[in-house]
């Protein structure tokens, strides 16, 4: 999920702001798909990923030599069924660090497995947020400050000229209800908002001071709240760094992974890599549940002013540390699960 940041530039068009904002959100996600596909497809043998497998060979053959004394231990104290079994891991380490060219067997199922999250993620954000309440969340709490941010002079002045400033800037802000509504259609929380504009421009309602101050803002809190929607967007793009470092670290793993210990390295690797996953999948899934709470519930009242400063403090600061315990349990779990697995495969062998 790729939000499109709506940027206070009363200078700036309104549809222009929205197709930029449109057009950085799809380079952002086309630039890491292609970013993806350079380290661990394109020309592999001289890039990073191939001095990193080449580095996972160097391992390997470095750890042979202590598997091999555990295996020599294992043949002359245990029965041959048990060594048997464990020369299976010098066969798995082979066929996943062999470059056959464009790129090693590890890089095709890493891509694949990075593939199949963004899979289940797409899935999960269209099944959860159908009806797009997470930008619409989003953009009601940004329709304040751009609406703001052109009312906001007008607020020193008196008299006539307040009025004609009202004027003018409404006729600014009616390019951005007609944006809203050819992306959302009619919605209540848009005209709610059109009409506070409206009785300012025309000096009719009555609209309390709070709620004048309130549609008004100030500069401070626009400043937090641009500041809270970047960082909520640099965790989004931290975890896809994340599963990228994880992923260009996978020869390492599967290299060390013939040292005769009980956790192998490569459980630890798979188990960062889905970890990172979840909190990726788990950040959608808060985000767009608690945007469905906004648009279902205060969004639809024409009587409720709600201030969404919570809902930005939590895209921002709360839901990436929940969905990062989320995915530290679900971490866990898949290690345990994995370990598991692996001690009942090589009891039943």
């Amino acid at each position: 999920m790729h939000l499109h940041i709506l940027q206070i530039f009363p200078e700036i068009g309104i549809n222009e702001t929205f197709d930029s904002g449109a057009v950085t959100a799809r380079s952002i996600a086309e630039s890491w798909d292609n970013q993806w596909l350079d380290l661990l497809q394109n020309n592999t043998s001289n890039n990073l990923y191939g001095a990193l497998t080449n580095l996972g060979v160097f391992f390997a053959v470095g750890t042979l030599l202590f598997f091999m004394m555990q295996w020599l231990k294992d043949v002359i104290y245990s029965e041959y069924s048990r060594p048997i079994t464990g020369l299976i891991w010098p066969f798995i380490v082979v066929v996943l660090l062999s470059n056959a060219g464009d790129g090693s067997i590890l890089s095709s199922l890493t891509l694949g497995v990075r593939n199949f999250i963004n899979t289940v993620n797409q899935q999960v954000v269209t099944t959860a947020d159908a009806n797009q309440t997470y930008q619409q969340a989003l953009n009601m709490s940004l329709a304040e400050e751009v609406a703001g941010s052109l009312l906001r002079p007008c607020q020193s002045l008196t008299g006539e000229q307040q009025t004609q400033c009202f004027a003018r800037a409404s006729d600014q802000i009616d390019a951005l209800w007609r944006e809203y509504r050819n992306l959302y259609g009619n919605r209540v929380w848009i005209q709610r908002l059109e009409n506070q504009v409206i009785s300012l421009k025309f000096g009719t309602g009555n609209l309390s001071e709070t709620t004048f101050n309130a549609l008004l803002g100030n500069t401070v809190q626009t400043s937090i709240k641009n500041f809270l929607i970047s960082l909520q967007y640099a965790f989004q793009n931290l975890i896809e760094a994340t599963m990228l470092l994880i992923a260009a670290l996978g020869p390492l793993a599967v290299g060390a992974s013939l040292l005769p210990v009980a956790g192998k390295p490569i459980f630890a690797w798979l188990t960062g890599f889905f970890s990172a996953g979840i909190a990726k999948i788990s950040f959608n899934i808060i985000a767009a549940l608690t945007a469905a709470v906004i648009i279902n519930g205060p969004a639809e009242n024409p009587n409720a002013n709600p201030d969404l400063m919570w809902f930005i403090i939590f895209l921002g600061i709360l839901a990436p540390l929940l969905s990062l315990v989320v995915a530290g349990a679900g971490g866990f779990a898949v290690f345990s699960a994995i370990n598991s697995t692996a001690s009942l495969v090589k009891d039943r062998i």
